[in-house]
């Protein structure tokens, strides 16, 4: 780090799990190189870990989904306390709440330099909804004015990202395509493939626009075909998330023999240690899943959607296949083929681990980051 370069770095996210999962190896980095790093995010299971990081800890009081208007008024005054206080020389804003609730006070405290990581553009941008409807052009607003201003620069994770910004909320040269948040391609590596019947294991929030629905009815058609399987779904119910599968659903996939479900699984690399095949048909606004490019780093063939985020994270019929949105058919289709041959599993398993090596490894990603700290620390000067 030189001379010129910040030395105070404040981060926002959303949630503490989310921050220690997508950015622990670029605070990591950051500390190392001399920064003081401060984290602020809402605190629920990993703030004692995060503090053991030498990283200050500061709680915000909010939902990730939002909450009540004066609990959102609330988190919003205290991240404006938060940087008046603090006149961090940098923010990094990860995700659009947080680029819209910091990113606007740190315009008026002036903060000398601020990075938006745009982390997928999310259901108001690629839901057809009457809700989206409404809240699109008001968000873009919100967008273009946190984003404005000298010292700020943008991240997107994929190119499709960038063609939406670039129309009318982000100046071209403003914006930088980053692959991701990056994956720890030790602890995430192949192993062997497991002895027995073919496991197909989809990581994730269990919410709709996942498409955990799509897999449930893939499974479904691969059961009726006499295929043998075991379709894994492994995370959380989101309670917050008004799109959640409930418990209710789940137990009843898990009744009739068609998926079966670990809950939250801490130990992501076992998870797909013990597995054959990666799915993740989502539908929602991604930016780089990092469940993908986890699965792709252990070797995994992965089955994803041909859409924004999820196509960047498979060369199609080389690494894994990709299916239209919404088709169980195609989805069930491509998993049977990679279900009944074990050396095309093997030859996509080579392409997927070559690929996270190649594009999205922490040390990449990091170092890309770190350029655009620099950068933004330039544009402030100036």
């Amino acid at each position: 780090m030189t001379d010129s370069a910040p030395k105070s770095l404040l981060f926002i996210a959303t949630e503490d799990w989310y921050f220690w999962s997508h950015r622990l190896a670029l605070a990591r980095a950051a500390r190392d190189a001399g920064w003081r790093v401060t984290v602020a995010t809402r605190v629920q299971a990993h703030g004692a870990r995060i503090e053991a990081e030498k990283f200050r800890l500061v709680a915000l009081p909010w939902r990730r989904g939002g909450g009540s208007i004066l609990a959102e008024l609330r988190a919003l005054w205290r991240i404006h306390r938060l940087i008046r206080r603090q006149r961090p020389d940098l923010v990094h804003l990860i995700a659009l709440k947080c680029i819209v609730y910091g990113g606007i006070p740190a315009r008026i405290a002036r903060v000398p330099a601020r990075v938006s990581t745009v982390a997928g553009l999310g259901f108001v941008f690629t839901s057809r909804s009457l809700r989206a409807r409404v809240l699109r052009p008001l968000l873009r607003l919100a967008l273009r004015l946190a984003m404005a201003g000298p010292g700020s620069l943008v991240t997107v994770q994929n190119p499709d990202d960038r063609r939406v910004l670039e129309a009318g909320i982000v100046a071209a040269e403003k914006m930088v395509l980053i692959r991701g948040s990056g994956v720890d391609t030790e602890r995430f590596s192949p192993a062997p493939e497991p002895d027995g019947v073919p496991v197909v294991a989809m990581a994730c929030r269990l919410v709709r626009d996942k498409g955990v629905g799509a897999v449930v009815e893939a499974a479904r058609r691969l059961k009726a075909a006499g295929i043998d399987a075991r379709v894994r779904l492994a995370g959380a119910i989101d309670p917050e998330n008004r799109d959640a599968h409930t418990i209710d659903e789940i137990r009843s996939w898990v009744a009739a023999g068609l998926v079966e479900w670990d809950g939250p699984v801490e130990d992501v690399p076992a998870l797909w240690r013990t597995s054959h095949v990666a799915v993740y048909p989502s539908v929602y606004g991604e930016g780089i899943p990092k469940t993908l490019i986890e699965a792709a780093a252990c070797g995994k063939p992965i089955v994803t959607t041909d859409m924004p985020g999820c196509r960047e994270t498979v060369e199609d019929g080389v690494s894994g296949f990709l299916v239209p949105p919404d088709d169980p058919s195609a989805l069930a289709d491509r998993l049977r083929r990679l279900i009944e041959d074990p050396a095309l599993r093997r030859r996509m398993a080579v392409a997927a681990r070559a690929k996270a090596l190649a594009e999205f490894a922490d040390a990449r990603i990091v170092a890309e980051t770190l350029a655009v700290y620099g950068r933004a620390g330039r544009g402030s000067a100036r």
